[in-house]
């Protein structure tokens, strides 16, 4: 069984400049519920499915199961998703040895900013890039499946 164990945190402050790579992503909800989730992603012309289990008690870590999909596949099962898209272009920005996911969100989550950093374990350390701020690890309104039905400017 795949387990994501990763943390999450607000940005603040300049990041794009220190970032190695660059992708848009659109993503889709097949299913949104509380516990599971079921995911259909578009990222530079391919697909991919995502499943994800429900967070332990601090949201840190989850079952997670991805499979890579032709472009035409991801199309077709964004039809079946649930009203709502994300869209977003995530920078990948190294720090010490590890590599923070920055999340740049548009359309009704635009101004909202979230880094990623997937760790071998909960307790692992790691080194803050400056344009960390606020920890938000385990808040389910960051969830993308959230923010999908409860997006940033209505917050």
């Amino acid at each position: 069984m795949a387990q994501e164990i990763e943390r999450k945190f607000l940005v603040t402050g300049e990041f794009k400049s220190q970032a190695f790579a660059q992708d848009r992503i659109i993503q889709g909800y097949i299913c949104s519920a509380q516990g599971r989730t079921v995911r259909v992603r578009i990222r530079d012309n391919r697909g991919y499915l995502t499943i994800k289990g429900a967070s332990n008690v601090s949201g840190t870590s989850r079952y997670e199961w991805e499979h890579e999909l032709s472009l035409a596949e991801a199309e077709e099962l964004m039809k079946l998703c649930e009203p709502g898209v994300i869209d977003k272009t995530r920078y990948l920005v190294r720090c010490g040895k590890h590599v923070f996911e920055v999340d740049e969100f548009y359309g009704d989550n635009d101004g909202l900013i979230v880094a990623e950093v997937e760790l071998a374990s909960e307790d692992e350390t790691f080194d803050k890039p400056s344009f960390i701020a606020e920890e938000v690890t385990g808040d389910r309104r960051y969830y993308n499946s959230q923010l999908m039905k409860k997006p940033y400017k209505t917050w």
